[in-house]
């Protein structure tokens, strides 16, 4: 436990460091927009299917926390997911995916919805009425989207998806779907407070991942939430909860397990 906190708290400061070479597909832009919410601008990352040029298709998104860590090895804090390689080696492409970059110093605050009584955070509100109405009101008047929230995926790991869990829970009418990888469900217990206390849409579904050596809070505390989601009604094949034997804390474990992630939530 005492690794994944100090991960939490000093790992990305060091993130803009960078990890190697550009490896960023051809597929992918960037774009700057004003979060007034947060007092700040943010970086955008936008993965396009290598099609999209060439149909009239609308596509599901994926709004992904960390945009750092998920196309380029040069802007990773230690290596990247590698999504739009994984992406470029499919025949179908049906998906568009939004990297939000995290705020470095700030993300912490950013991406907890309560706070801690060391780390302090808890603005986790703000940074989804940033998503919710100024960044997928640009996105979707930009691009050719699918707007259902069964069309809407939110995904991180590590507080990204202590977020990304927390954002289905408060605004199922947006997201549908959440991919939790890793979730530091350990920086508050009013997370299951939460769960407890609220109607949870059956409709949402949820991709849980962690592996068994991050901490002795990791696997038991995603089991835990599981557990409170399906006595909350929440249906057994909405829910998908993994376990990696030998899993670390780290943007590897999360590289090598977002195919299956992906695929679950696009084919469910």
């Amino acid at each position: 436990m005492k690794f994944i906190k100090l991960f939490v708290v000093i790992s990305f400061a060091f993130c803009t460091l960078g990890y190697g070479q550009h490896t960023v597909s051809k597929q992918v832009s960037t774009f700057t927009i004003e979060a007034t919410q947060l007092q700040t601008q943010k970086k955008i990352w936008v993965y396009l299917p290598k099609n999209y040029s060439e149909t009239t298709l609308d596509y599901p998104v994926f709004y992904m926390q960390d945009a750092q860590n998920l196309f380029d090895a040069k802007t990773s804090y230690a290596g990247e997911w590698q999504i739009d390689e994984y992406l470029d080696s499919l025949t179908n492409q049906n998906v568009i995916i939004i990297g939000i970059e995290h705020g470095n110093e700030k993300r912490m605050e950013e991406l907890t919805p309560f706070p801690h009584d060391t780390y302090g955070g808890g603005k986790a509100d703000m940074y989804l009425d940033f998503i919710i109405n100024t960044l997928k009101p640009q996105i979707d008047a930009t691009y050719r989207t699918l707007k259902d929230p069964k069309d809407t995926t939110i995904f991180g790991s590590s507080l990204g998806g202590l977020l990304s869990f927390y954002a289905v829970i408060k605004h199922p009418e947006i997201f549908g779907n959440a991919g939790v990888f890793s979730p530091s469900f350990w920086f508050s217990n009013a997370i299951f407070d939460l769960v407890s206390k609220s109607e949870i849409s059956q409709s949402s579904r949820f991709y849980f991942l962690s592996g068994s050596n991050e901490s002795e809070t990791m696997v038991p505390d995603q089991q835990k939430m599981v557990a409170l989601l399906l006595e909350k009604g929440v249906p057994g094949h909405h829910i998908k909860s993994t376990i990696i034997e030998g899993g670390q804390h780290n943007e590897a474990l999360w590289r090598d397990h977002f195919p299956e992630a992906y695929q679950w939530i696009i084919k469910n």
